[in-house]
């Protein structure tokens, strides 16, 4: 198995030097588009160079340790038919049954929701590897809930990132410092708006291998990316875990995952045994000389929920579901450490933001920009600006993301993708805040209006007549406008009613049918279509003759009267009930 071959590697091995230049060469041969120069490096194509530990906030896991054991050599057996039962193939190549199906209920979800994604099950097969060995071999419940918490080591700035504790322990169990949780190793922040309920349980929890795995497929299709294209999965799994030789040993897995695989039993999958920090212990594991992370907090109530979408990694602060509270004071740098622009930034200014106000359906004409500035005022360029859609609203940006992180530019200013509206009228906010750095939130206001018409028309000039307990042969249809152009998908309303400048209801004359072919006559919940048509149902009557009107009104106001005459057939001669005329 991988980790046996490198165990020998590095026994057989005369330097330390010659056992990390043979794993080089193994992870190479084995990860497509990575390659080897004459020193034993490796490089990815496109692939983004490990930045500093400090950003490990911008990543899902905050860029914590990970299992680096690679791949056999030889290629899976394929996967077995379901009537031929598990293969016996490489036990490396087995997947536990219910973390496997945890990943390929994700994929059938994100191809629903995202389809231009292309999201395979084996990538998340791979970070799951990768991150916690697929949940320490499946030791999970039925429902997919790890046996007992997998946690990272504290992020506390000593070898790991940096990222004081966001969700007051109630992930991680730690109230100083930020622990990645669960079998794909999300720390708290970044669950806090990634986090999805996948075994439909009305739970987000990072330690069910449903939630976690659905949580990441969404986290690695954010920006639109398509992960067919080399160069985009490339950039979502360094998203992940921002290091190039994470990037290489998630794509030799993913290569050997596509290979074949097949199911195991729970809890009888191989564990990983080398880490990309080999002093850390395994996630939830302790080793001699360190400290035991405390457990979960076990206050929270169990179906809870966090509460409306905060900013990803560094950007918030305070228990999931509770507004954050104030920033707390910027903390000064340890003398002697290199300062970032990062490490500059003050305070953030809107750069010149008009209102935000769209149509529901509508994209935003205007779109954010804010300026990371010092104390002095000066602009700071090469700053990460994370801005998040906070409120009730399903409003998102370009993609169907309510988060995007923007890098500043020479002028200290980061502009946010377009926002598009969604059905939901009302106002929201988006935040900006500066990524790896507490200073107060800035936020702008943004408006969604509801699909509005300012004139409707009937379609047709027939005639609308009927005889006395028939049905109308003609069906109203009429179109909306506004300002000229087509208003499609704007609320409507019909109504019977007693005259044209009374909106009281007629209780006779014509009327609708509702589902169990009872009489209506008043009719809501209607909506023109992409075209601005709507088309009233089947209209009857009853045996009252005369004229009535059919009021039809939308959204903005647009105010139709059509006119229904209910009248005897002069054909049809005198009713039976009626003497003949002399």
């Amino acid at each position: 198995m991988a980790a046996h071959f490198g165990r020998r590697l590095r026994k057989g091995a005369t330097t330390t030097a010659v056992a990390a230049a043979a794993v080089a060469a193994l992870s190479a041969s084995q990860a497509p588009g990575v390659t080897v120069d004459q020193h034993g490096r490796q490089s990815t194509a496109d692939a983004v160079p490990t930045p500093d530990a400090a950003d490990g906030a911008d990543s899902a896991t905050g860029n914590s340790p990970y299992y680096t054991d690679l791949p056999p050599l030889n290629s899976p057996n394929p996967a077995p038919s379901a009537s031929n039962g598990p293969a016996a193939g490489s036990s490396e190549a087995g997947i536990p049954a219910t973390v496997l199906d945890a990943y390929k209920k994700a994929e059938a979800a994100l191809r629903e929701k995202k389809p231009g994604c292309n999201l395979p099950w084996q990538l998340l097969a791979a970070i799951g590897k990768v991150e916690s060995g697929q949940a320490r071999g499946g030791k999970v419940t039925a429902d997919g809930t790890t046996l007992s918490p997998i946690l990272g080591p504290q992020l506390d700035g000593n070898g790991f990132a940096l990222i004081k504790d966001t969700d007051n322990g109630a992930y991680d169990g730690n109230s100083t410092y930020d622990q990645a949780v669960g079998p794909m190793q999300f720390i708290p922040s970044t669950w806090a708006w990634a986090g999805r309920d996948g075994n439909d349980d009305g739970v987000e929890d990072p330690n069910n291998i449903y939630d976690a795995a659905l949580a990441a497929g969404h986290y690695l299709c954010r920006f639109g990316w398509d992960l067919s294209d080399q160069k985009d999965l490339n950039r979502a799994i360094l998203s992940y875990n921002r290091s190039t030789a994470y990037l290489n040993t998630v794509l030799s897995w993913l290569d050997y995952y596509r290979k074949g695989t097949h199911e195991i039993p729970d809890g009888t999958g191989p564990l990983p045994g080398d880490r990309s920090d080999a002093r850390t212990p395994r996630p939830g594991s302790t080793t001699p000389g360190t400290s035991t992370p405390k457990p979960p907090r076990t206050d929270r109530p169990s179906d809870s929920r966090p509460g409306p979408e905060p900013t990803k990694p560094g950007g918030s602060t305070g228990t999931p579901g509770t507004p954050p509270p104030s920033p707390t004071p910027t903390p000064t740098t340890p003398p002697g450490t290199p300062q970032t622009p990062t490490d500059t930034v003050h305070h953030l200014e809107d750069a010149g933001t008009a209102e935000l106000s769209a149509r529901a359906g509508d994209a935003f004409a205007e779109r954010i920009s804010a300026r990371a500035e010092t104390d002095a005022g000066k602009a700071v360029a090469k700053v990460r600006v994370r801005f998040t859609v906070v409120g009730d609203t399903d409003t998102t940006f370009t993609g169907g993301e309510k988060v995007a992180t923007v890098v500043t530019n020479s002028s200290g200013v980061a502009v946010a993708p377009a926002l598009r509206a969604g059905e939901k009228a009302g106002s929201f906010t988006v935040r900006a805040t500066v990524v790896g750095r507490t200073v107060p939130a800035l936020d702008y206001r943004a408006t969604v209006t509801e699909r509005t018409a300012d004139r409707l028309v009937r379609i047709g000039e027939e005639e609308l007549t009927c005889t006395p307990g028939g049905t109308f042969e003609q069906r109203v249809q009429v179109k909306a406008t506004l300002d000229g152009a087509v208003a499609d998908r704007v609320a409507a309303t019909a109504t019977l009613v007693t005259a044209g400048d009374e909106p009281a209801e007629n209780d006779e004359g014509p009327f609708f049918k509702d589902a169990d072919d009872q009489p209506v006559r008043a009719l809501t919940g209607l909506e023109t279509d992409a075209d601005g048509l709507l088309k009233l149902p089947p209209l009857y009557a009853d045996d009252t003759t005369g004229t009535f009107l059919l009021r039809i009104t939308t959204a903005g106001g647009a105010t139709l009267t059509v006119e229904l005459t209910v009248a005897e057939d002069p054909a049809a001669g005198p009713s039976p009930s009626e003497p003949a005329a002399d």
